[in-house]
């Protein structure tokens, strides 16, 4: 996952010198926007956590040849259902994005340029929903590395093909954007073709074959409904947010993109890796009934996320500019968009921890089978993120969106912990909060150094390309050596787990 994440900020460094923050770059955001909305709605999001928990169970309680006619089934209804669904959003991209975007129509050829990006990349989305399946398959069988490394091939084909045809279209009248729009279509088919040989060492053996009166799959898709329902909550988030971007100044979809993937390495590394390890893990507790494992399970989860995101929102936030100058000010990529861009970050930063933790409490009621809450969280979330984008966004432009995203996040973690603690009647909440307090305590610590030393190191911060590098290294590791050993001195448990895990890998 780190590989994959470090990848994805080499791609994003890939379009901050290109395109910069305007134009191109914000009609590309937009159009991928709408297959991932897609990918998270009808596939990856929902498709993932349904499959992941029937195929556990018939992994648990049913014969092999059940199990394998059910991945085989569910591999072809959707690769089918999908690229239907995909050819529908090609026809009707001009629409969707009018919808989307409606002011970029103000911006001589850049609704154009979405909806041509937009027909390109919707194809993206059957790959990646295959890819979610296979990866379901293999985490449930107890293989982590391959699917996880798989997302840095979708990076690397973005990279490559993407840059090489991005230099090549121009010579035929193509703007370069477009090659950067392919070569998400050949990442996304690097991501799905290299986790077909683990598969097939699982013993899989395709069986093309399509039955809809399947019980699996009768299954997974009535598990689907609810959390297609939840998931859509939030893509209506993401439509309103963009939405609202696309009326600030230009360029502020691009801040946002920029900011937020930033943030979404410590949410990949942390929140979303836990999720997938999780998961498979829970699905089979419920499958033997064994509530007392879930809540340890859980419990742990989410110190160890506390644990790693807590200590990156204070770095993110005290260190937004520094990090976005050092990573994207460079090519059209310009000093007022480091100071956009940062601004942006910080108020990102502030949920952090609480997206993480949504990532991880939300498997927990897939595996229980109490669906409707994340469903009842996500769209409280809408209404809280109306009213704060609406209060705010006339004085503070794009920098309301992240804020009112940070908030709707602090408010699903605090519902959906309330609402778990007593659908599990009860879990070891007070070991849970003297956890968080050291964690915070350690935090707060390790902000007081970063907060002098960005001061005592300023001329280094804002000089030469190898100075800012220097400078940012330095201080990045010192609060983490400060924070591990303020962890150790209050001897948090989950610490000691990470780095026995760590120093074992490396062993091996």
């Amino acid at each position: 996952m780190l590989c994959s994440r470090i990848l994805g900020l080499v791609r994003e460094q890939i379009f901050a010198g290109m395109f910069g923050a305007g134009l191109a770059y914000d009609a590309f955001i937009v159009a991928f926007r709408i297959p991932n909305l897609l990918r998270d709605l009808f596939g990856e999001g929902a498709l993932s956590a349904a499959f992941v928990t029937v195929f556990a169970d018939y992994d648990t309680n049913r014969t092999k040849e059940e199990t394998w006619r059910l991945a085989s089934n569910v591999l072809c209804f959707f690769a089918i259902a999908l690229s239907l669904l995909s050819l529908a959003g090609i026809y009707l991209a001009g629409p969707i994005v009018s919808l989307l975007a409606p002011d970029f129509n103000l911006i001589a050829g850049k609704a154009e340029l979405t909806e041509k990006l937009t027909m390109i990349m919707l194809p993206f989305l059957v790959l990646i929903s295959l890819s979610a399946v296979i990866m379901g398959i293999l985490n449930t069988k107890g293989h982590f590395f391959i699917p996880a490394i798989a997302s840095s091939f979708f990076n690397l084909g973005s990279i490559i093909g993407g840059v090489s045809l991005a230099v090549i279209l121009p010579q035929y009248g193509q703007p370069a954007i477009i090659g950067m729009a392919f070569g998400t279509l050949l990442g996304g088919m690097l991501q799905l073709g290299i986790q077909l040989p683990s598969l097939k060492k699982t013993g899989f053996t395709f069986l093309p074959h399509i039955r809809l009166s399947d019980p699996g799959l009768t299954r997974i898709l009535k598990l689907m409904i609810p959390a297609t329902i939840g998931l859509s909550a939030t893509q209506i988030n993401i439509f309103i947010n963009t939405n609202f971007a696309s009326s600030c100044a230009e360029g502020s979809v691009s801040w946002l993109n920029y900011a937020f993937r930033l943030v979404q390495l410590p949410i990949g590394l942390f929140g979303v890796a836990l999720s997938i390890a999780m998961l498979p893990v829970l699905a089979r507790h419920s499958a033997n009934k064994d509530v007392a494992s879930m809540k340890d399970t859980l419990v742990t989860s989410l110190n160890m996320v506390f644990c790693l995101t807590l200590p990156a929102t204070a770095g993110l936030i005290l260190l937004s500019e520094p990090i976005i100058r050092l990573i994207f000010e460079h090519g059209a990529f310009t000093p007022s968009d480091t100071l956009a861009t940062a601004g942006t970050l910080s108020f990102y930063a502030i949920g952090l921890f609480a997206y993480s933790a949504n990532k991880v409490l939300v498997p927990a009621f897939y595996a229980l089978d109490k669906t409707r809450y994340p469903v009842i969280a996500s769209f409280l979330a809408i209404l809280c993120n109306i009213s704060i984008i609406n209060l705010t966004i006339d004085r503070f432009q794009h920098l309301a969106i992240a804020f009112s995203t940070s908030c709707t996040m602090l408010l699903n973690f605090v519902f959906l912990t309330t609402v778990l603690y007593f659908k599990m009647e009860g879990f070891a909440i007070l070991p849970l909060m003297r956890t968080f307090v050291k964690i915070l305590t350690a935090t707060v610590i390790m902000s007081c150094l970063l907060f002098w030393g960005s001061r005592f190191s300023n001329a280094w911060l804002t000089g030469t390309l190898f100075e800012q590098l220097v400078a940012n290294i330095f201080l990045i590791l010192s609060a983490a050596l400060l924070y591990v050993f303020v962890l150790s001195f209050f001897k948090v448990q989950e610490l000691t787990d990470i780095i026995t895990k760590f120093r074992d890998r490396l062993g091996r």
